[in-house]
């Protein structure tokens, strides 16, 4: 499976993917300046964390129009994978390629922590090696990380079952407290109907070797590079 990471002038943690699907996978990836507009020879596109294009006018706007994101619109309709990582979910958001939108934390401070997130799906290609309703724990670092959506579309999200990751506290639970940002329905991650693509805000890049402390993100790419034969589970 060949993976793409786009690269933004702003884009930080491209290299900290590279580093898992290259480094520790040993999947062929390339990056994709934000400029190209043919990646017809990548499977899975990763729009990494970071602040593509300082993040002037609001995380992801700018982004939005890059040349390459016409590119993944297509990828995505094609059926083919799309991962979008903090500011990468903020772009997916902007771009029309997930409902939604990312704004201000609840205490309109920028958050770098760990935190719990409840596993919502196993039956998709992402997540399929992880345990329904399992807690991981994952790394978040954003300023603008509360998903909101108006209620018809939450509503939708929930329907759908798009809602693929939520915080939640060590056992488990949606509460207040084990909320980081004031996201609506303790959203921290979605997918489209079709489950290839997925934002998420926690940074699954950064917990999938043990020196870093821990190992919770390194089961979604595993699970994506087996996932089309991934048996449908809840």
């Amino acid at each position: 499976m060949k993976f793409g990471v786009i690269v933004f002038p702003g884009s930080n943690c491209d290299r900290d993917v590279v580093t898992v699907t290259r480094g520790l996978l040993e999947q062929p990836t390339r990056m994709i300046w934000h400029t190209e507009t043919d990646i017809d020879d990548c499977d899975v596109i990763v729009i990494p964390g970071g602040f593509s294009y300082g993040d002037y006018l609001r995380c992801g706007a700018i982004a939005r129009f890059a040349p390459v994101l016409g590119a993944v619109h297509k990828h995505a309709s094609q059926g083919k994978f799309v991962l979008g990582v903090c500011n990468g979910f903020q772009v997916l958001t902007e771009s029309g390629l997930l409902p939604g939108a990312l704004v201000r934390n609840r205490d309109l401070q920028f958050v770098c922590d760990r935190v719990n997130l409840r596993v919502e799906r196993t039956d998709l290609a992402w997540t399929h090696r992880y345990s329904a309703h399992q807690v991981i724990t994952l790394p978040i670092a954003h300023g603008e990380g509360c998903y909101y959506a108006d209620e018809a579309t939450l509503a939708e999200l929930e329907a759908n079952r798009q809602i693929v990751f939520r915080y939640c506290s060590p056992t488990g639970t949606t509460e207040t407290t084990a909320n980081p940002n004031g996201s609506l329905h303790h959203i921290a991650g979605i997918c489209n109907r079709a489950g290839n693509v997925l934002g998420m805000m926690p940074h699954p890049e950064r917990a999938c070797d043990a020196i870093l402390g821990g190992v919770n993100g390194l089961a979604l790419f595993e699970s994506l590079l087996t996932g089309v034969a991934a048996p449908a589970r809840r």
